[in-house]
Parts: C-alpha cells; sequence; structure tokens
C-alpha cells in the first residue's frame, strides 16, 4: 500500500487504476473475493470496497422520501436498495485479509461514524469519501482527522461545495487529498461530461484531481486523463457477470485489461513537459527539403534558380538559406547532386 500511496502523488509514475466492488458482488462474499482477484489479474492497482449495512445508509421508510422514483435503481426503497447492495460490516476484515493475502491494496468508503471506526481497527490506509457523503462535514471532518491521504469525489457538487469540503479537510488535517471529477449518473452518458472541470480542479486547488467513471467508453476515462486525471476509479464484475446493481456501468473481466491499456496510452502519449521529439520521428528528418546543385557549377560562378533547387532529402544546406545565396558566388566546383555548405559560399 506505501508503494501505491506514493505513486497517488508522483505525476512521474501512470495513472493509478482502482477497481471498485461496489455492490457486483451479489451479497456472495465468495463473489467478492473473485472480484478482487479479477481486479489483481487484470492490471488494477489498488481495489476498493464500500463499508456499510442498510442502517448506516437510511431506515427502513416507505414514505415517498424514502422511494426512488426514476433511473437505473427505480421501484427500490433505499432501504431495500442498500440491503441488496451492502458489503457487510462483518466481511470487511477478511476481504482486507484476502487481498492482502494476493497482494493487492485495498481500502473502502465508510458511511458513517461506525463505518470509521471498522476501518481504523482495520488499519485502513486510504479512506474515500463518496459524492453523496461529501456534504456531510462531520463525516469528512471525522475521516481526515485520521491523518490518511483521502480521496473526494465530487459528483452533485457546485464549485462553491467543491471549496468548502476542500476547506474543511484542510483544515482537519488532511495533508494528501485527491478529488475526484465525478458525474454522478448511473450510466453516465458522454454529453453528461465536461472534462474542462479537470483543469479547473487543477488550477484551484492543491492537491491531485482524478476521476470516478461511470461511463460505458473507455474514451472518457482516456481524455480525463490527458486532462490531468491522476487517479482513475471504475467498478468492475466478473466475466460474463448479467447481473449486478451497477452492471450497466461495470468493466467486466479482461475490459478491466482493456481499460488499464487504453488509460496508460493516454498517458504515454501526453509525453514530457518540455517540446519534445522523439529519436524514432527524426530518423525521418533526412525527407525535409533542402538545397542541392540541379546543374554544374563552376568555381566563382553565382548561385541561381537554375543550378540549385530547394528540394528532398534534408542533408544539404536548410531551405530557409535559399534568400540568403541566390546571387553569392561559389568558391569550388560543384557537380549535380552535390550538398551544399556555408563554407562554399562568398
Amino acid at each position: 500500500m506505501k508503494n501505491i500511496i506514493k505513486k497517488l502523488f508522483d505525476k512521474k509514475s501512470p495513472p493509478i487504476l482502482i477497481a471498485e466492488i461496489s455492490a457486483n458482488h451479489n451479497g456472495s462474499i465468495k463473489n467478492a473475493k473473485k472480484l478482487i482477484l479479477t481486479a489483481k489479474r487484470n492490471g488494477a492497482d489498488i481495489v476498493k470496497l464500500q463499508t456499510y449495512e442498510p442502517k448506516n445508509m437510511t431506515i427502513d421508510s416507505s414514505k415517498k422520501d424514502f422511494l426512488i422514483t426514476s433511473g437505473l435503481w427505480k421501484g427500490h426503497k433505499l432501504w431495500d436498495l442498500y440491503k441488496k447492495a451492502q458489503t457487510p460490516l462483518n466481511w470487511q476484515k477478511e476481504l482486507f485479509e484476502y487481498a492482502k493475502k494476493i497482494k493487492i491494496p485495498c481500502f473502502s468508503t465508510p458511511y458513517d461514524d461506525e463505518g470509521v471506526e471498522l476501518l481504523k481497527k482495520l488499519n485502513c490506509k486510504l479512506y474515500k469519501i463518496s459524492s453523496f457523503e461529501m456534504s456531510d462535514l462531520s463525516l469528512v471532518k471525522k475521516i481526515c482527522k485520521l491523518k490518511k491521504p483521502v480521496i473526494i469525489s465530487t459528483g452533485l457538487a457546485n464549485f462553491s461545495e467543491i471549496e468548502e469540503v476542500y476547506k474543511v479537510a484542510k483544515k482537519a488535517g488532511c495533508k494528501k487529498l485527491i478529488m475526484l471529477y465525478c458525474v454522478s449518473s448511473y450510466p453516465a452518458k458522454n454529453e453528461d461530461f465536461n472534462l474542462n472541470n479537470i483543469d479547473i480542479l487543477n488550477k484551484k486547488f492543491n492537491c491531485e484531481i482524478g476521476f470516478s467513471d461511470h461511463s460505458i467508453d473507455n474514451s472518457v476515462a482516456m481524455l480525463a486523463v490527458s486532462k490531468g486525471a491522476r487517479v482513475i476509479e471504475k467498478h468492475i464484475a466478473l466475466k460474463g457477470q448479467k447481473k449486478g446493481l451497477d452492471i450497466d456501468f461495470s468493466l467486466k473481466g479482461e475490459e478491466i485489461k482493456k481499460f488499464r491499456e487504453d488509460i496508460n496510452k493516454a498517458w504515454m502519449l501526453l509525453g514530457k513537459k518540455n517540446f519534445f521529439r522523439t529519436g524514432n520521428e527524426l530518423k525521418n528528418i533526412k525527407f525535409k527539403r533542402s538545397i542541392y546543385v540541379i546543374k554544374k557549377i563552376k568555381k566563382g560562378e553565382k548561385f541561381s534558380e537554375k543550378n540549385i533547387r530547394r528540394i528532398r532529402p534534408g542533408f544539404s544546406l536548410a531551405a530557409k538559406k535559399w534568400p540568403f545565396i541566390i546571387g553569392r558566388i561559389s568558391k569550388k566546383n560543384l557537380n549535380v547532386g552535390s550538398r551544399l555548405d556555408l563554407k562554399y559560399i562568398k
């Protein structure tokens, strides 16, 4: 975990891929372990759990306020949704230990004080605050006072709310903070995104900026990396998995590997901060234009459009020297196809 945390804040490292287990275990700890192993085998850097049961999220009520009336989970009571989606508290220790056993770092999102206390006991090294909890400033303070690195997802929040949570986190003692640009739609459509938000967040806040991706298009995350996102969070599922509350916006099995390759490709294409040409490209410099002799020139003869021309390849005098050389005198005899050099020119 120490190495991953270092890479989270190291701009020279490729982007970090967080594999979000979420609810795709479908109530089976065996499936949860399979998902952790799938993340490991397909190139995720770190795996994330969610630490809650229904009681940590809501109350068992059928009143209108507690019913979901639109979107992917339409028709559920909040209590029933979270009962189905929960990663029970008594699973947490076993899942952390399993991740450690197969050597993939693991962390989690707590949703209330009980979750925070449990993760403290498990010696969790990194904490995530979800978009829907970022406005719970008491929870934010409690987590940030642990003095561990914290990731805050900013879906749904306006800019002033993001400014507020940033200040609260810093004041509470969070020295290593990552904020994720996030669109809290499930799945998120391409038109829902404004990736310029990543630029805006990067300029405004003295912390790392990442991207929580609920889209179904790898190119969105690739473009987020090109905008400077250092951390990419993505929900995952098992190969061939058909059912799951988050299945519509999750990477399945080897799709994780392809996603990993794509975000690495985007990062690689960014290249260096300074203007740079690779040696590979410079091999083709020979195809640039330069000035060659096209008709035999005698010593003392003037250079003119009749005896020299700007042509390919690029081994001779640079084409930009054309205005300087025309009308000047040759210091030596030159044959057709000869390269020119300033030392030949009087």
